[in-house]
């Protein structure tokens, strides 16, 4: 199946499965950021649309814990940066209806959480098919090592995500029911 057939089949699958807006526990994203006892306490999330996983709440305890927070601003040519965000803080809507915040301080975030359409057991992301994430990773990998967690819900699990070249593995992906 091509890949912009599986999105479309996996984006319906979504928005049935997550009208509810199913939550990941903070505890669980917590406890692999721990796990890697990283000096750097910043991350990137983003906001939630069309039915992907809601991160907002699991950002503002990051926050509480004192981490610093960014949210993804879109550019050009299908490139992104991060930018400093406070819960407190109102958002900008994009181009695309997305909020974003402004851009005033520029961050690299340490740990990253990700949206996707889809995923493997091999840690495979099918995303929206712009390269926004894999563009962003290949871009902050160069800078240091970062930790790529993957946000769903178990209905978005596929059987094989169809890989090219330029498509970045997660290291986890967290759904509400299971960590790979």
């Amino acid at each position: 199946m091509l890949k912009n057939q599986l999105r479309k089949k996996i984006l319906k699958i979504r928005k049935v499965k997550n009208k509810n807006n199913i939550r990941i526990g903070f505890k669980k994203i917590f406890n692999l950021v721990k796990k890697h006892k990283l000096i750097d306490k910043s991350i990137g999330g983003y906001f939630p649309v069309n039915y992907e996983v809601d991160d907002l709440e699991i950002l503002k305890k990051f926050e509480k814990k004192k981490y610093k927070v960014s949210l993804p601003v879109v550019k050009k040519k299908f490139d992104m940066d991060f930018y400093l965000w406070s819960s407190r803080q109102p958002l900008n809507i994009n181009q695309y209806g997305i909020p974003e915040p402004d851009r005033k301080i520029i961050v690299y975030p340490k740990i990253l959480l990700i949206p996707l359409v889809a995923f493997d057991n091999k840690l495979n992301r099918l995303g929206y098919g712009g390269g926004y994430y894999d563009r962003l990773i290949n871009k902050l990998s160069k800078k240091k090592k970062i930790l790529k967690i993957g946000l769903a819900i178990s209905a978005q699990k596929i059987n094989n995500v169809p890989v090219k070249k330029y498509d970045k593995k997660l290291d986890y992906i967290v759904t509400e029911k299971y960590i790979l």
